[in-house]
Parts: C-alpha cells; sequence; structure tokens
C-alpha cells in the first residue's frame, strides 16, 4: 500500500505557482465571500487564505452576516464581476438556505469561477473544452497524475452524484484528458446494495464521495485497487475520518489517499491553479 500523499503534492504545486508569479511579476487577486457563522466553513476558508498567501495571490476575505438578503449578496457579487483587480471568486459553502445557491453560482462570471462550479464552465469541461476545471476533482486528476498512476482503459467506480465531486470526476475520468480515459461507472444512493457491491469488487479505481464513515469495507474492493476517499466525517472523539475503513482496507489498496492530507489540501491548490489561469487569460500572460 502506497499512500497518495495530497499535502505533498499540493505544496509543490504551490510552489510552482509562486515561482511562476514572481518571474511573470504578476498579481493575482480573489475574493472569498463568507456568509454567516461555522466552524467548518471558518476552517476551510483558513486553509483556502493561507494557501494564497503561500504562492503569492493575494486573498480578501468579505464577511455577511446570516440574514442577509439575496438580492444583497448578488449585488456584492456583481461588483466583484466588475472590479478587474480580481480574477477570482470563491463564495463559501454551505449558505443560509433563504439564499438560492444555484443563483450565487449563476451569478458568478464564469471568467472568475474558480470553483468551476457555474454551468458554462461545467458544460465546456463536459465537452472536453479547456476550462476552469472543478476544483476537487481537478485535484484528484492532479494528483493522480503526480504519481503517475495509469487511468487509460481502467474500470472507475464512482460512487456519490454530486455536482460537486461525483458527477464532474466521473465526466473528467470519462473524458480524453490527461488524466481520463476510463471506463467509468457512475453509483449513487439509489443504486441496489448488490450491484454497487459487485461493481465495487470489479473496480481498479474507486472515488468515494458520499459523507459516511466506513462506507467502503474490505469485502467490497480487490486486491491491488487504488482509492481515492474524498469524504470527510467526524467521529465522536473529534477525529476527522473519510468514506474508507481504511485500517481494514489499506492493505488491499496498491494506493490509498489518506483523510485528513488526502484530496483536501489538492482542493485549495487547484482553487490556486484557477485562479493563475484566469490571471494569464485576462493578462495575456505566457511562461
Amino acid at each position: 500500500m502506497k499512500i497518495l500523499d495530497g499535502k505533498l503534492v499540493s505544496e509543490k504545486i504551490l510552489n510552482d505557482i509562486k515561482s511562476e508569479i514572481i518571474i511573470s511579476g504578476s498579481n493575482p487577486k480573489i475574493a472569498i465571500i463568507m456568509i454567516g457563522e461555522s466552524q467548518a466553513s471558518e476552517t476551510y476558508v483558513k486553509n483556502k487564505m493561507i494557501a494564497s498567501k503561500k504562492c503569492g495571490i493575494k486573498s480578501v476575505l468579505m464577511r455577511f452576516k446570516e440574514d442577509i438578503s439575496e438580492e444583497e449578496i448578488l449585488s456584492v457579487i456583481n461588483n466583484i464581476n466588475d472590479d478587474d483587480s480580481y480574477q477570482g471568486m470563491i463564495v463559501q459553502m454551505p449558505i443560509p438556505n433563504h439564499i438560492n445557491s444555484q443563483n450565487i453560482i449563476n451569478a458568478i462570471s464564469p471568467d472568475k469561477d474558480i470553483d468551476g462550479f457555474h454551468p458554462y464552465n461545467f458544460g465546456k469541461m463536459s465537452m472536453g473544452i479547456d476550462s476552469f476545471k472543478p476544483a476537487t476533482p481537478y485535484g484528484i486528476t492532479k494528483l493522480l497524475q503526480h504519481y503517475d498512476i495509469e487511468t487509460r482503459g481502467k474500470h472507475c467506480v464512482v460512487i456519490g452524484r454530486s455536482n460537486i465531486v461525483g458527477k464532474p470526476i466521473s465526466i473528467m475520468l470519462g473524458n480524453d484528458f490527461t488524466i481520463g480515459n476510463c471506463t467509468v461507472t457512475l453509483l449513487h444512493i439509489e443504486t441496489p446494495r448488490e450491484l454497487l457491491m459487485k461493481q465495487c469488487q470489479m473496480a481498479d479505481i474507486i472515488v468515494v464521495a458520499v459523507g459516511i464513515k466506513k462506507f467502503i469495507t474490505s469485502d467490497m474492493v480487490k486486491e491491488g485497487v487504488i482509492i481515492i476517499d474524498v469524504g470527510i466525517n467526524r467521529t465522536d472523539d473529534g477525529r476527522l475520518v473519510g468514506d474508507v475503513d481504511f485500517e481494514n482496507v489499506k492493505d488491499k489498496c496498491s494506493w490509498v489517499t489518506p483523510v485528513p492530507g488526502g484530496v483536501g489540501p489538492m482542493t485549495i491548490a487547484s482553487l490556486m491553479l484557477n485562479t493563475l489561469k484566469s490571471y494569464k487569460l485576462k493578462h495575456l500572460v505566457h511562461i
């Protein structure tokens, strides 16, 4: 069993971005919008700001009270869209229930959509056209690329069909990208247990993002499987664990991501890659 070390790879990516920014004299800047108070969101935002500082990208945190109206937050987004000093924008999810999250995503300029959630970018990605890729799936592909994991012709099972992880990673791994050309099976909550077990047992690569502790057990996987665990769950004693029963599954794996330290840091690194891409497109910087 070998570890797909997202922390190590993300640090390399951030250092590479920093070098490019220094060489080109660029000054990328992003806005991070946070609505309400959430301990988890506070942690995610803090990590994004730390990463941006490491690689030389300026981040501006904009905090708003939980009772802000949808109209008001849309106005903030439009102002950032019109401000050429910003190359990227993140609205930290989740947001309060009285605000329609899809309206928020749709309002962000596709040119500043470093999360890769806008339908315009999602559609281009689906068609295999260069775009801002959704950050978590993009991070997964960069992690596989770093470790020279062969995906061409492999059977990949994706569990979970969210717009953030499951759907885009299934499309990206199935597309004719550098990391892609898999035969992809997408499973979800409505997949019968027997079929889910059968597909997982045949999989060369499993990407799981369901938010259920110990969802993937040893009897569900074959020897030599590669597992990408996107889950983030908290145990009763406060530890973070993924969706994989790691201790009992790891010895069957050829490669596996840890939680924490696997996909999480790669998601943040991908946000920074998308920001640099946005800056280059805006300023026609070629390095």
